[in-house]
């Protein structure tokens, strides 16, 4: 169950590698009012593709104007070395995510 045990705070995000192989790696990120450093911008060697299991978050990419706000259910491709950062995660119930990183 990808939402049990789930804190309903923590003091940095928690990453769960589920399962990983040399093609992919698929993890639980749990949120609890996290974001991204100002001025810090993932840029990552794989696409990922990520759903929201539970509560929200907005995701911006480097040259959109606007955010991506994720409700539960719904999901996210971001292309290899696609800068992008984590604006806001819901702080009033943990944001669940499941990543799946792959070639």
């Amino acid at each position: 169950d990808l939402l049990k045990g789930v804190p309903g705070w923590l003091p940095e995000e928690e990453i769960t590698p589920l399962v990983e192989t040399g093609g992919f790696r698929l993890e639980r990120i749990i949120s609890t009012g996290h974001a991204s450093p100002e001025g810090f911008w993932y840029d990552q060697d794989r696409t990922e593709w990520v759903l929201l299991l539970q509560g929200r978050a907005a995701l911006v990419f480097e040259g959109q104007e606007e955010a991506v706000v994720l409700q539960p259910g719904e999901c996210v491709e971001i292309p290899a070395h696609v800068r992008h950062r984590v604006l806001w995660t819901d702080p009033g119930i943990a944001t669940v995510w499941l990543a799946l990183h792959y070639a």
